[in-house]
């Protein structure tokens, strides 16, 4: 166990304080085609029945791993100068800011087809530079150091969330929102200059990825009589889509890999199923805008930051699964504290302790999930075996959450933010499976030493 001061110091770190402005990076396009979206949207007299259809936007960031291989495997011409990283990093940044600048000269009112379909290239512009931005943050640093990586990623974004949500707003409602979206245009030369600058990790091959690398040449051999076109497709969704989903089952084995993937398929069910209820519960509660803006967006964010940096620090103290289960009882209790001020009349005070102890716990619960899922890529196809990982655990909770509003009519607040905490049990099991297995492993390797 490493002292607190060796844990703090990890942050020293320049690739670490790199990943903070790439985390600034990502952040940044995602309140502007989904969330701040919705409010221009209806502000230039959009529907809400259209205004939901807008929210499918948001499928760009689930469903990134099936062009993630293509971020893995191909070499882009001139920019590929850069790296495989950085300049798939640079090229996506460059059609966020492209994207933005059209939103931002784009009439919803007059044509909200078209203002939908730049919202989406936006977001597939924005979903690939989180492909590249996490795949850079997973091979830039060491094991040891993922969870400061993971910690600064997070404060980034959630800082990022803040610019390109209350900021955007208010920039806004003094200037129009034209001027608003050219304003976070001009934010993307954040990351367009850390990419510049930062340096192209260097790219690891382990026997295993080498043994993956032969399965390709063994099918170009068995394949000499096919059509070379064809020859070559399939040879390289086999290196590309086959041997990253193989690879992960030969390092793990189906024991250890299915309790792995079913973890993170369950682990951030509760709060994202909380979570889309979060706004509209405040509001049933009597809470004024102003109230919930001040509490739960910027006060809010501040504990966000607040628990993601305790995270790194405890990760590099306690470790992943330790401090992953710190964030699943933070979380619980939460939604346990949610279901116990539905009925109460609760006032602001009540309202930021709740916010406190949730934000907080997403903090510490999020980082530490980013670090537990970057642990398990292997360096050669690090954006595609971290992508599916995102695929898994989003699809499930969202078609979860969207369900949310069924449940409260039905039962009310109190039930739901019971059976919000609930839903996390399966986690809780699997948590205390990682931390076992983690002690094993220590065991393990500390046996020949003993000997």
């Amino acid at each position: 166990m490493r002292s607190w001061r060796e844990a703090v110091a990890v942050y020293a770190n320049p690739r670490v304080l790199a990943m903070l402005l790439l985390g600034f990076s990502s952040g940044l396009p995602f309140p502007l085609v989904l969330t701040t979206l919705s409010a221009r949207l209806r502000l230039a007299g959009i529907d809400r029945t259209t205004i939901g259809y807008f929210s499918l936007v948001g499928l760009a960031y689930s469903l990134k791993y099936f062009w993630a291989p293509l971020v893995d495997r191909v070499r882009l011409p001139l920019l590929g100068r850069l790296g495989r990283r950085r300049s798939w990093m640079l090229l996506a940044q460059c059609g966020i800011a492209a994207g933005l600048v059209a939103m931002a000269v784009a009439d919803p009112a007059s044509d909200a087809a078209h203002f939908a379909w730049l919202a989406v290239a936006t977001a597939f512009a924005s979903a690939t530079q989180d492909i590249a931005v996490d795949a850079w943050r997973i091979e830039a640093a060491s094991r040891e150091s993922q969870g400061a990586m993971a910690a600064a990623y997070q404060t980034g974004y959630q800082l990022a969330l803040l610019a390109a949500g209350a900021g955007a707003l208010t920039a806004a409602a003094g200037y129009g929102w034209t001027t608003a979206y050219f304003a976070m245009a001009a934010c993307v030369a954040v990351g367009i200059a850390t990419t510049l600058v930062v340096g192209e990790p260097e790219a690891r091959i382990d026997r295993a990825t080498l043994a993956q690398e032969a399965r390709v040449i063994a099918f170009l051999e068995r394949s000499a009589h096919w059509p070379a076109p064809l020859r070559a497709a399939v040879a390289w969704l086999i290196g590309a889509v086959v041997s990253p989903f193989v690879d992960f089952f030969m390092r793990n084995g189906w024991r250890a890999g299915l309790p792995i993937l079913l973890l993170i398929m369950t682990y951030r069910l509760n709060y994202t199923t909380m979570g889309v209820a979060a706004n509209t519960y405040y509001i049933d509660l009597g809470f004024t805008l102003p109230e919930i803006a001040l509490v739960s967006k910027v006060y809010g964010v501040l504990m966000t930051l607040g628990g993601a940096l305790l995270a790194g620090v405890l990760i590099k103290r306690y470790g992943i699964p330790k401090t992953l289960l710190i964030g699943w009882v933070l979380l619980t209790v939460a939604n346990l504290f949610y279901a116990y001020i539905a009925n109460i009349s609760p006032g602001l005070a009540w309202l930021a302790g709740v916010v406190s102890i949730d934000n907080v716990a997403n903090g510490i619960a999020g980082t530490a999930f980013i670090a537990y899922m970057s642990s398990l890529t292997n360096t050669a196809y690090t954006a595609t075996q971290y992508a599916l990982f995102g695929t898994l655990w989003s699809l499930p909770a969202k078609a979860i959450a969207s369900q949310w509003g069924t449940v409260v009519d039905a039962w009310g607040y109190e039930p739901f933010f019971v059976a919000t905490a609930a839903i996390g049990l399966p986690a809780l099991v699997l948590v205390l499976w990682a931390m076992r297995r983690e002690r094993q492993a220590g065991s393990a390797a500390a046996a020949p030493s003993s000997a």
